[in-house]
């Protein structure tokens, strides 16, 4: 039956492309496509779990508020994350030369704007006579704003090794062995939104095997976030209160929340930072706490903030007769207090930061300095490695940073220096150029000193921090026709210093090469190559010193998208990994996968369902593969040994102001009867999700 199964979906792939296609529509599989494969390329390079509601949530804003093309600037521009640089100059003189749009058509007339670019910024865009700014009334905000509550249930079926039943004596001998609250995740947000100005949130999360309501949760939830948030009041830029975000620059001296970077989308590298923003995600570590103003007077934004937060770490106290003194050996960043050493690390030491932003904005010219303090109330302790030698150790640093960005014409030039207290340095400069509407290029050179030190810093680089490396990128992307595109990059790194499991200088490259054919605006389709060569430490069994061995990493995948009706989009994947380190024998695997989404225009209901197999050698060789899920939640499995994987969603949309998601998700392995170890134990071949979720409109 499963072999009749397979066979059924292969065949399937195989004439999808004969498939007739038709219904003109104002979405864009290729822009889905593109999302999806930024959120890849994150979860590929990093094992921790990000929340990236952040750039849907921002997309959805804009469709239910699109953005007036006789009435915007660059700032507004710059949430569409479609366009670059170029387009957005380009767009905004020829709105200036025509004073008025009076169509979407005359998009193709702007240098840089093809068929596929006006397709996907569709529905983030309208047309309509510029309107005068209305002054913000507190009746209207009542009667206009909108409200959105979110309720969500999340669940393992099977039993994990955590959950399952122990004698009291073997408990209280290991207390640690077993988690302290149910398998259920819980989560729920309250929103209250009034056009772009206002936002109003509180969001509250119990991730699994945490107590709630009881226990070492007595206040009920494990996490808590609130934020008010105002915007575009006149002179007022911006003012946090609660939890936000902060960007500026390049991310080099302080950057939090989502950040991009290598793609395939190999030209758009330079960071749009967006100064202070509201925070409403559940990453338990990556924000601001406290309050935040920007202010513009003339060609200046004056940007100061204060945060005070507690945060995790592993400290030990050390009684002495006078005193007791507490060093922090690490600070800890997962989230998760689900154990009594995980309950004793939690906010235990606190962080207090304050600082300031100072920017220049005047005819394609932005220049910014970031200066900020931050303090512990504990030391943290000296590193006892030698390949982290130069990490932060004390209680307090300083950072420093001058960012710039000048455009003129066809190119952008763009970068930013930091210092930290310790004399560390750390500086990239970019440039991007235009040759013609058909041909861009990126260039992005990098020196991030060993010694440089700061805990929010998100900048690009090969690296997971932005420390010991020195690199240089060059992306391209050519329009070969109307419906055929080539994109491209390499970027050459070093690493001056050692490294985790490198125990020697090191460097390394990485290319990509993806093809992308939009047949129409129903079926798209890509090939890409990338590999990576990097330096790891020899696995033999050597005594006195580590050799570094070349480790390869390659991947080819194939993907096309299409839709065969107005309700119907059906897309494949097929995909092959290679994983060699030194002389050793490869690791090898591949993944196959059909999705079909129904999306009945007339019908309260969608849904979305994947069959996928995988067979891989080793966890080394693992694909990443992005999955559908409920609203503001995401699914970037990674798939490796050998089995097959299914998932189905569905939305209903019971009465006008309230929608229901239900997601399943089963993963089957044919070659193991063990899944994951330690309190993630599973004693058998398959694990299953459930997830649901009510969303609320008021």
């Amino acid at each position: 039956m499963k072999n009749n199964r397979s066979i059924f979906l292969l065949f399937i792939f195989l004439i999808s492309g004969n498939l007739s296609l038709f219904a003109q529509i104002t979405d864009t599989i290729s822009g889905e496509n593109q999302i999806q494969q930024k959120i890849e390329n994150i979860a590929e390079n990093t094992d921790e779990e990000l929340d990236y509601s952040e750039l849907i949530e921002g997309l959805e804003e804009l469709m239910k508020n699109p953005i007036n093309l006789n009435n915007t600037n660059e700032s507004e521009l710059k949430r569409l994350i479609f366009l670059n640089d170029f387009q957005i100059r380009n767009l905004l003189d020829y709105a200036k030369y025509q004073k008025k749009f009076i169509s979407v058509y005359e998009l193709q007339a702007i240098d840089g704007f093809n068929r596929e670019i006006i397709y996907k910024i569709l529905p983030y865009i309208t047309i309509s006579e510029p309107k005068k700014m209305q002054k913000i009334k507190l009746k209207n905000v009542l009667k206009y704003g909108r409200s959105d509550l979110f309720i969500r249930y999340q669940r393992v079926l099977e039993e994990q090794e955590g959950y399952s039943a122990i004698d009291d004596s073997t408990l209280n001998a290991s207390p640690n062995s077993r988690y302290l609250g149910s398998p259920n995740k819980i989560y729920t947000r309250y929103n209250f939104r009034y056009r772009r100005n206002i936002s109003l949130g509180v969001t509250a999360e119990k991730d699994a095997g945490e107590e709630s309501f009881g226990g070492t949760q007595k206040n009920g939830f494990d996490y808590y976030s609130a934020h008010l948030f105002l915007q575009d009041f006149g002179t007022l830029k911006a003012l946090a209160i609660g939890d936000y975000h902060l960007q500026f620059g390049q991310g080099l001296t302080l950057w939090t929340g989502l950040a991009f970077g290598k793609s395939s989308d190999a030209v758009n590298i330079k960071k749009r930072s967006s100064g202070v923003r509201r925070y409403s995600s559940v990453d338990e570590n990556n924000f601001m706490r406290g309050i935040a103003t920007t202010v513009g007077i003339k060609n200046f934004e004056i940007t100061a903030f204060y945060s005070l937060k507690k945060v995790d770490a592993n400290i030990s106290g050390t009684d002495s007769v006078n005193s007791e003194e507490y060093f922090i050996y690490s600070l800890q960043e997962t989230g998760y207090h689900s154990t009594p050493s995980q309950i004793e690390d939690k906010d235990a030491i606190k962080e207090n930061i304050y600082g300031t932003h100072i920017a220049y904005n005047k005819k394609g010219l932005n220049v910014g300095v970031t200066a900020y303090k931050t303090k512990y109330d504990s030391e943290l302790k000296a590193p006892s490695q030698l390949y982290n030698k130069f990490d932060f150790y004390g209680d307090e640093n300083t950072n420093f940073g001058f960012d710039y960005s000048y455009s003129a014409k066809n190119f952008n030039i763009f970068g930013e220096v930091a210092r930290s207290e310790n004399g560390g340095l750390a500086y990239l400069n970019g440039l991007l150029i235009s040759l013609d509407s058909r041909v861009s290029f990126s260039l992005l050179h990098r020196n991030y000193q060993r010694n440089y030190q700061s805990h929010y810093s998100s900048a690009f680089s090969e690296s997971s921090e932005n420390v010991n490396e020195k690199g240089l990128y060059i992306g391209m992307l050519a329009s070969l026709s109307s419906k055929l595109s080539l994109s491209a990059y390499i970027d050459n790194f070093k690493f001056p210093w050692l490294k985790f499991r490198t125990d020697a200088p090191s460097g390394g490259v990485e290319y990509l090469v993806q093809l992308d054919y939009d047949l129409s605006r129903n079926v798209n389709m890509y090939f890409k190559f990338r590999q990576e060569n990097k330096k790891i430490n020899n696995s033999g069994d050597l005594n006195v010193i580590d050799f570094l061995d070349e480790r390869i990493k390659q991947s080819y995948r194939y993907h096309i998208s299409y839709r065969v009706s107005p309700s119907i989009v059906l897309k494949n994947r097929i995909e092959y990994s290679r994983y060699l380190v030194g002389s050793e024998e490869s690791d090898n695997g591949y993944l196959f996968y059909q999705d079909l989404a129904y999306r009945p225009s007339r019908r309260p209901f969608i849904f979305t369902l994947r069959y996928a197999m995988f067979d891989t050698d080793s966890y080394d060789s693992r694909i990443y593969a992005y999955e559908n899920d409920v609203l503001y939640a995401f699914s970037i499995p990674s798939y490796y040994y050998k089995g097959s994987r299914i998932y189905l969603l569905l939305r209903y949309k019971i009465t006008k102001n309230i929608d229901f998601w239900l997601r399943y998700s089963q993963t089957y392995y044919s070659n193991k009867y063990v899944i994951s170890s330690g309190l993630t134990q599973i004693n058998g071949n398959t694990k299953s999700e459930v997830k649901a979720q009510f969303r609320i409109k008021i």
